[in-house]
Parts: C-alpha cells; structure tokens; sequence
C-alpha cells in the first residue's frame, strides 16, 4: 500500500495522469498517489501505457478510462508491484498529452468586462455577441510547453502611445493568464457537432494553463482578426491532468446566463466548476482566481467549438481563458491587476506592473474531492528569459 498523507491533495479521490520519465526510463504514463508516482506500464502490465503521451489512453473511451480508474485505486489501496513506485521528486515530467490542436476562449464576464472598460473606456464593456456564445480563438498546439519549461521573451512589432508608427523589438508588456484547460479524450467527425450532453464522455480532464500575452503586440495586431503572434509564443500547462471523473463534487452552476443561451447552449446539469486557483508571482501570492464565477462552462465551449462541423480530435486542447472573479485580489491577468499599468502591485519590496527578464510565475489550484477531501492539479510554473 502506497502511504498517502494527511491531507493531501493527491490521494484516491484525484488519482491524475501525467508522463513521466527516471534516469532508467523513457517517457510513460503514470498516475500520482501522494508524494509518489504509479509507473502504469509495470503496475497494469499493459502496453498502451508505456508510451509517452495519454493519447493513446485517452481514445480508449470514456467506459476504458472508468474501469482504469477503478483498477487504480483498488491497486494504490493493496499490493503495488515491485518497480512501479517512484517518489515524485525523483522523476522528469513531461508535456501529457500530445496536442493535436488548440482553442482558448474569454469565458469569464469579469475579465471580459475589465478588459472592455481598460481598452474602450467610452463603449460598452462586452461587444454585442458576448453574452450569446463563447467568444474563443485558435491557437498554436505546436507551442503548447509542459510547466517548468523557461519561455523566452517574444519580439514583433508594437505601437506604444503616442508612437507615429510600429517599431520592432522585445515585448515591453508582457504578460501572464491564469486559466483552466481542457483536454478531449475521444474526438468527433468533421460535419458533426458535439452535443452538450456528450461532454462529460468525450473530454479526459482538466490542467492548469498559462496563456502567457504580450500585450503590447497583441494591442497592435488584434483589430481586425484578433490574437495571433501576441499568444502563440508559449502556452505553459500543468503535467497532471485531472481527470474528469474526479471534479463531480465540484460541479456547480454557472452564473445566472441572461439572455437565455441557444438551445444548442442550454446546460440541463451544470458544469460550471468549484475550483480555487493561486498566482503567484516570485514566490509571491498576488491572486486568487475563482473558477466558479465564469460565465460559459466547459461543456458549453466544447459544444460551441464543434457546432459549424468542425471536427474534434483526441488530444485537443481548448482553455477557458483568464479566470476573474468581482474583487480586484482575483484577476488572473497582471493587465487586470494593474489597471493596465496604473496601479502597480507591490513584489518583494518593489512595485511592479509587468514581468522583467527573470520573472517566474506560478499557477496552482485546489478542488473540492470526494468525501471531504480537497483535490489538486499540481502546478504551472514558468520563468520569463531575455529576447533572442
């Protein structure tokens, strides 16, 4: 029997999947029981799990990853075999998911809302359609990075107030996100759509995301088509992906959604989210982002980001965008924090805006779990480097 502490946020009411890899390994799927690492490959005996990457897992279906799970806990509460055990501090992780595409959307009314008043002060805050659908975006799957991986400061053209014309440089306003990812387990044919009832079969889990922004490009190329070289540079998740299986004690409703949503839009049980997330930046706790105030829910997004046709596929990604909740103490976004700028926040004695060379942020959360318990998703963590 694995010994799992008191308390932790990683006992048999979470039981999440990562890839990992020791000195004497390659990349495999793992599950986390506390402080350890549940090598799946030794433990299970099975092939699919030797891989490096849970795709493979994952297209098994929702009824494989049920009865896996339940062979997981009865295994980590008896005998686990010998060499299938690592302490977590011993290991490498690595990205879990290979990432066949990646959507990010502006779920949250209050970040919606802040960003409207910063960016158009003498307009409405939401545009017309935000309050009819989920507003969302493509983004680069092939920049998609696992936490602890560095990103480097982008370069591209901005225009700062005041400036006659574009110059080309580093990023001067770069900036954080902290959000909750999605990942889709089985797919779906292209000309078909995803109904809201199938969300909860066709999607594996949740991660912590860092959709890292460089506001200073983005503010100059997003009109008229919207985010590109300002959001592709990095996207830093979490290596544990929890699975879905394990957040039914934290569903809640959304917020009260008026106008009525479309029917392909209307949730008959809710999916919003109980989960608690924490930025922190320099080791210094700056926010904490309420996931259960955002206004669209993940079964929605998914139902949304299929309704044209589009195909899905095992793999995806789709986030919900920045996490805000009514207070200023939880926005997810240092542009929010500080007002674009205007109020700075106090870091380690100084007072700052947005991130330097040699920053680290780090985004973590917590759920409620089964039994009482509370349940974690680990960490995201990245640190900022020069420009090329």
């Amino acid at each position: 029997m694995i010994d799992i502490p008191d308390g932790s946020l990683f006992g048999l009411a979470n039981l999440p999947y990562g890839v990992f890899s020791t000195p004497g390994s390659a990349p495999r799927v793992g599950v986390r029981v506390g402080d350890s690492v549940v090598d799946l490959a030794v433990a299970l005996g099975e092939e699919v799990f030797a891989r490096p990457s849970l795709n493979a897992f994952m297209a098994q279906g929702h009824d494989r990853w049920v009865r896996v799970r339940q062979q997981i806990t009865e295994l980590v509460s008896g005998e686990v075999p010998d060499g299938a055990v690592h302490p977590v501090a011993e290991v490498r992780m690595h990205l879990p998911v290979e990432v066949a595409d990646y959507v990010d959307f502006y779920a949250s009314e209050h970040h919606a809302t802040n960003l409207g008043r910063l960016f158009r002060p003498d307009s409405e805050p939401l545009m017309p359609n935000w309050k009819h659908l989920p507003v969302g975006y493509h983004g680069r799957a092939g920049t998609v990075v696992v936490s602890g991986t560095d990103v480097v400061r982008p370069s591209g053209q901005r225009r700062a107030p005041g400036e006659d014309a574009p110059t080309f440089g580093p990023c001067r306003r770069l900036d954080v996100e902290a959000e909750l990812g999605f990942v889709v387990g089985t797919g779906s044919e292209l000309g078909t759509a995803v109904p809201i009832a199938e969300f909860a079969t066709r999607v594996f889990g949740a991660v912590l995301v860092n959709d890292w922004s460089a506001r200073d490009i983005q503010a100059w190329e997003y009109v008229p088509l919207g985010p590109f070289l300002g959001k592709s540079f990095a996207t830093s998740v979490s290596p544990w992906v929890v699975p879905l299986l394990a957040l039914e004690q934290a569903r809640v409703a959304t917020p009260a959604q008026i106008p009525e949503p479309l029917p392909y839009l209307e949730e008959p049980e809710p999916w919003g989210l109980d989960i608690d997330l924490a930025v922190s930046w320099n080791g210094h706790e700056i926010s904490r982002p309420p996931y259960r105030e955002m206004y669209w829910s993940p079964a929605q997004m998914l139902a949304h980001l299929t309704v044209n046709g589009a195909a899905s596929r095992t793999g995806d990604l789709y986030a919900s965008g920045t996490v805000s909740g009514p207070e200023k103490h939880q926005r997810g976004a240092f542009v929010e924090l500080t007002w674009g700028g205007a109020e700075p926040v106090r870091i380690g004695g100084q007072e700052r805006t947005f991130l330097e060379d040699g920053d680290e942020v780090t985004i973590t959360a917590t759920a409620p779990g089964a039994d009482g318990t509370r349940i974690g998703f680990g960490e995201v963590t990245g640190r900022v480097l020069p420009a090329c």
